[in-house]
């Protein structure tokens, strides 16, 4: 990125390309995705995109962080109600489907074990310690922190754009999104209650 500040019209293209990739990354993946494709699509040129962000990888850290930072603002933990929580990532997951196939593909391309992304880029230590202290206060079932909230947002994902069961969509009726939050939230509600 500039050291210098960007000017309306230099913000404007940066957005821009952050737009294009993101759509072109979601659908096509890191390896996949076409550096002429975005700067086509954003109006602009290379030179533009590598003087914003360096290089095509550091364009994708640069949507796929922005995805991770987006995900905890929008849907902050409430480690006291869990199955709201998992709700909640449900329907983000259907207003924002690139932002999970973005995940996907840093999984597939770039870590294909352990966390997905480095320690030092780890964006889960309030949730960590949130679950910790539900835990302490008897609100939470017992275990590993790291390993509650992995359930819990893998069962938000069961229909997600990446599920290998099945892909939900906001065009699909409402009744049908209704039953399935109603589903979720039973089912983190029972398996995260002590006892």
């Amino acid at each position: 990125m500039p050291d210098q500040p960007l000017t309306a019209r230099g913000a404007a293209t940066r957005r821009r390309i952050l737009d294009v990739a993101t759509r072109e990354f979601a659908e096509h993946g890191i390896a996949g995705a076409r550096v002429e494709r975005i700067v086509a699509a954003a109006r602009t040129n290379k030179a533009q995109l590598y003087a914003y962000f360096g290089s095509k990888e550091g364009l994708f850290d640069a949507i796929f962080f922005g995805s991770l930072e987006r995900i905890v603002n929008v849907v902050p933990i409430d480690a006291e109600d869990l199955a709201d929580w998992a709700v909640r990532l449900y329907d983000e997951y259907l207003r924002r489907p690139d932002l999970i196939r973005l995940a996907t593909w840093a999984r597939l391309e770039r870590r294909p074990a352990g966390h997905l992304v480095a320690d030092t880029d780890r964006l889960d230590d309030h949730k960590l310690r949130a679950i910790a202290e539900a835990q302490a206060a008897g609100l939470v079932r017992e275990g590993d922190p790291f390993d509650v909230m992995a359930v819990v947002i893998a069962m938000s994902m069961a229909w997600s754009p990446v599920s290998n069961v099945y892909a939900a969509t906001a065009e699909e009726p409402p009744e049908l999104h209704e039953r399935r939050r109603a589903l979720l939230h039973e089912s983190v509600r029972r398996a995260m209650t002590p006892g």
